[in-house]
């Protein structure tokens, strides 16, 4: 009788580890910029000034109009912790409604340029032809006039016109909106011919569909990506603008306080009172520097060909 040999134990493999799972564009996008260091520090400030405009009314000591001539020209204390300015105002709360302010026209002229420049991009881009020529005619007119005379040109015009108040806030966002939609126009044309050549875009036309629909289907979600960059390191710029149109006597209007406003107000007592020129000079620095660093890291991580 022969001997029965025992079956050898069966031998479990270790359960692999878990392999990251295929993530979208966007959130793949979200991984890379969570690996930038400096962009992600930029972006907790941009947050810190955007909460400080919203929660502006709830954080500052006290209203941005208020004044008190017994108390003007007061250094840093304990009673206003930035000063007060030439009318005895608290320059904290000058400084933190300013930035409401100068995001607001950041933010504001960035979304007015879409309107305007992903519109006639995407005309230029998705029909071609005569459509495309009148457009690009259209921006070279408006690419040869710079900014700040364009704006000054517009906000001199409403400042005399009766019916207007020339430097108000939104006169001021109208103005440079006018001429930060060509960028924007030229970014989206630009990918609408690159995209249009795609092979599920000849698809597409081959079964039917129309310029439009293959605009709003296709090309544009594909095309957010630049865009998204584009209208981030847009902000900074407006904001600079706002404030060389304030420096200039042409931007908001008092009491309204803006950060380059500021700086304005405070050049006939600078040599003295150094404190009304270098907070607001900081503020504006940071915030500028911020979106910048904000608009690189997108561009790093919305970019396909990016090597981890």
């Amino acid at each position: 009788m022969s001997a029965t040999v025992a079956a050898p134990p069966l031998v479990t493999a270790a359960p692999s580890k878990a392999l990251r799972p295929q993530s979208t564009l966007w959130g793949d996008a979200i991984w890379r910029y969570s690996r930038n260091r400096l962009a992600v520090g930029a972006l907790v400030v941009v947050a810190l000034f955007i909460a400080m405009a919203v929660l502006a009314d709830i954080i500052s000591p006290a209203r941005y109009d208020f004044s008190s001539l017994a108390e003007a020209n007061q250094f840093p204390s304990a009673r206003h912790l930035l000063g007060t300015d030439s009318v005895g105002r608290d320059f904290l709360s000058r400084l933190i409604y300013g930035a409401r302010v100068s995001l607001t026209v950041g933010f504001a002229v960035q979304l007015f340029a879409l309107a305007i420049g992903v519109t006639l991009g995407t005309l230029a881009g998705a029909f071609g032809g005569w459509v495309d020529y009148v457009i690009m005619r259209l921006v070279e007119v408006f690419t040869a006039m710079p900014i700040w005379l364009f704006a000054l040109f517009l906000i001199s015009i409403w400042r005399a016109s009766d019916q207007m108040t020339g430097g108000g806030l939104i006169n001021v966002i109208v103005a440079i909106g006018l001429v930060s939609w060509i960028q924007l126009c030229r970014l989206t044309r630009a990918q609408f011919l690159s995209l249009r050549e795609k092979e599920y875009v000849l698809a597409a036309t081959a079964m039917g569909a129309t310029p439009l629909q293959i605009a709003q289907r296709h090309l544009l979600p594909n095309a957010l990506g630049p865009l998204i960059v584009a209208v981030t390191l847009g902000i900074p710029t407006a904001i600079f603008t706002e404030a060389g149109l304030s420096f200039l006597g042409f931007g908001i209007n008092d009491p309204l306080p803006s950060w380059g406003k500021m700086i304005a107000d405070s050049l006939a007592y600078v040599r003295v009172y150094w404190y009304l020129a270098f907070f607001p000079t900081l503020v504006l620095a940071l915030s500028m520097l911020s979106f910048s660093f904000v608009g690189d890291g997108l561009r790093d991580a919305l970019d396909p060909r990016y090597q981890r």
